[in-house]
Parts: C-alpha cells; sequence; structure tokens
C-alpha cells in the first residue's frame, strides 16, 4: 500500500478511535473530573506502550537524541498534558459533541505551524479538501440545541467551554507539528514494518513526557486526593482504562504514524473529521438527534475527505 495513503487510512481510524474515546471520557469525566480522567489515562497508556516497545524492539527505553527527546517531548506536554486537559473539561462544559466541533480547528493550527516549523505547504488540491472538509464541520456546528435536546449553557458556561476547547485546539494542531519535527530528525524510515517501530516509539517518547508533566502539575496543584477518590470508583475507572487503550494508545501511535506519511494539514483534517462521526454515536448513547442541517455539514465533510485521497 502507498505510504501516503496508508497514512491518511491511519488518522481517519484515529477519528473514528477517538470519536469512541470522547464519549468514554465524557461519561468518566462528569464522574471523578478532567484532571483524574487525563492524569489516570495517561498512566495506563504509557504502561501499554512501554510493553509494545519492549516486546518490539527489546528496549524499555526509545533511543533519540537531545533534539528527538525535546520536540517529541514538547509534542507530549503541549498535546497530551495541556490540550487534552482543556479538551477533556470542555468535554464536561460543553458536552461531547459541541466540545469536538470546537477541537475540529486542530487543523488549521497545525497546519500554521507545520508551516513555520518546516515549510510544509499544501498542495492547492490538499488545500481545497481541508477548506471543504473545515466548511462541513462548521455546517454541522449550526445544528440547533433544541433538535439535538443538548443542555443550554449560559453564556459564563460557553465561554468558559468553548476556551477550553481551543486550548485543546491549539495543543493538539501544534503538538502534532512538534511531533513531526522530531521525527523527521531520524534517518528516513521506508518501509512499513520500520515507520510503525517509529511510530511506537515516538509516541512513547511522547507519552513519556506528557505523563512527567501532568503528574508533577498535579503533585504541585495538591490534588492527589481527588485521584485517590478517582481509583475508588470501578465504573470509572473501567471507562478510564477502556478509553487510554483505544485513544492514547491505538489512537496517539495511529495519529504518529498519520504524520509522519502525510502532511501534518491533511493529517490533523482527517482527524478532526470526530464532529461527524460524533453524528451517530450521541444519537445511540444520549438519543440526541442531528437535524437535515448536521447531515449536510456531514456529506460536504466527508466530500473533503474524498478530494483528500485524491491528492
Amino acid at each position: 500500500m502507498d505510504m501516503y495513503l496508508a497514512g491518511a487510512l491511519a488518522a481517519l481510524l484515529t477519528s473514528a478511535l477517538w470519536t469512541v474515546n470522547a464519549v468514554l471520557f465524557t461519561s468518566a469525566g462528569r464522574k471523578i473530573g478532567a484532571v483524574s480522567v487525563n492524569a489516570w489515562r495517561i498512566l495506563f497508556a504509557l504502561a501499554l506502550l512501554w510493553c509494545t516497545h519492549f516486546l518490539m524492539t527489546g528496549r524499555l527505553y526509545p533511543e533519540g537524541s537531545g533534539e528527538q527527546y525535546f520536540w517529541i517531548g514538547l509534542s507530549g506536554i503541549v498535546g497530551l498534558g495541556i490540550g487534552d486537559f482543556g479538551l477533556f473539561s470542555s468535554f464536561v462544559i460543553l458536552g461531547t459533541r459541541r466540545a469536538v466541533l470546537v477541537m475540529s480547528l486542530a487543523a488549521i493550527f497545525a497546519a500554521v505551524a507545520a508551516f513555520f516549523l518546516f515549510g510544509e505547504i499544501l498542495t492547492l488540491v490538499a488545500l481545497a479538501g481541508v477548506i471543504i472538509t473545515l466548511t462541513g464541520v462548521c455546517v454541522v456546528l449550526l445544528e440547533s440545541e433544541d433538535r439535538s435536546h443538548e443542555r443550554k449553557l449560559t453564556k459564563e458556561e460557553k465561554t468558559k467551554g468553548i476556551a477550553l476547547a481551543l486550548v485543546g485546539a491549539v495543543g493538539q494542531g501544534l503538538g502534532l507539528a512538534f511531533l513531526k519535527m522530531g521525527m523527521l530528525s531520524y534517518p528516513e524510515a521506508t518501509g512499513m514494518a520500520d515507520v510503525t517501530t517509529l511510530a511506537i516509539a515516538s509516541t512513547l517518547m511522547r507519552m513519556m513526557m506528557g505523563a512527567f508533566f501532568v503528574w508533577t502539575v498535579i503533585m504541585f496543584w495538591g490534588r492527589f486526593g481527588e485521584l485517590r477518590r478517582a481509583w475508588k470508583s470501578p465504573h470509572s475507572m473501567k471507562l478510564v482504562m477502556a478509553g487510554a487503550v483505544i485513544g492514547p494508545f491505538v489512537g496517539v501511535t495511529l495519529s504518529t504514524f498519520a504524520a509522519y506519511t502525510t502532511e501534518v494539514g491533511v493529517a490533523q483534517t482527517l482527524m478532526s473529521l470526530m464532529p461527524v462521526f460524533i453524528i451517530p454515536v450521541v444519537w445511540y448513547t444520549y438519543r440526541q438527534r442531528t437535524s437535515w442541517v448536521g447531515i449536510v455539514g456531514a456529506c460536504v465533510a466527508v466530500a473533503g475527505v474524498a478530494v483528500l485521497f485524491l491528492v
């Protein structure tokens, strides 16, 4: 399979997995809080990645220079530490559907960062695909709350929720660009096996630094009591564990693969299809119906994805 196509498929699958992940973390976050969700899920994912990396390479720690650890580690701090905390907090306030809509803006931040960091310029066809996809996502955003049966928010709640979701979007977009910056400093990987190994190693490196940042902040913040209480909630911890497998373990590894094999802007756009995928998920989970506006937006977004595959 062509490596570019494999990367695009990986990004698309990432979006689908993160959609399920969003529902799991929203449900858990409403019971144990965004801080506990972020802390425990990154720890579970780190353990899974460590085991996988050891089985694949025989090494406990990924090899890398100071420059590689800097950029990939910065990606973990910005994306998995700061960005995901903003995202999980917005899940609790805005709800899953509205939060992931704002998160779709991550594609713009990723493309801008990739341009300034390593001069990555999208072709006109790819740029058209990005614009079409984001237009579809914006159309989905216009769906009425009355039709979807979502809780109406106060002005203060909406402002805070959107601000936190924007933190998540900036963190995810910049984090992906920083990640690729670090990966490009390795010798070029061409075969599927080599790229997969590099993706696992980079994801582990990223998760290590993200986990170190998250747990250090919690230590100085004095929130260990909250984490202990969360641990005593079996149902919530099961949701977090399931989300850790689907999201930061499988999903983040796929996103790393996608970032390396495609343009960052294209990869992030395909990973920003959560607002489209979330429509049937929230209908099934929360019985939130989608109007014709949301359905039209979904069709437009899918058309944008089709354009991206033609690049």
